[in-house]
């Protein structure tokens, strides 16, 4: 799964900053209803990340059932914490 081509499934524009409210907001319950679909653990992953992004990831208990992809997801969360540090001086 490509990042540009999330963008463009769920908000029809890879450019979110002319993204209307309404328009976020839907993109991003549809996001959800494929990761509560979703079947492979690798695309369950992708978009799982692609909503923490945006603030919008379920918890991780429902999200995944195995602690493998769970401590997956921590690791991506504290990665994702560590990269916005860096900004910092």
């Amino acid at each position: 799964m490509q990042l540009d081509d999330m963008l463009q499934r769920y908000f029809a524009t890879t450019d979110l900053s002319g993204v209307p409210p309404d328009t976020f907001a839907a993109g991003i319950e549809h996001c959800r209803v494929d990761l509560g679909l979703e079947k492979d653990r690798g695309k369950r992953f992708a978009l799982w990340s692609f909503l923490h992004m945006f603030g919008s990831a379920p918890d991780l208990d429902v999200a995944f059932e195995s602690e493998e992809d769970r401590e997956a997801a921590r690791n991506f969360m504290d990665l994702l914490a560590a990269s916005e540090g860096e900004g910092e001086a």
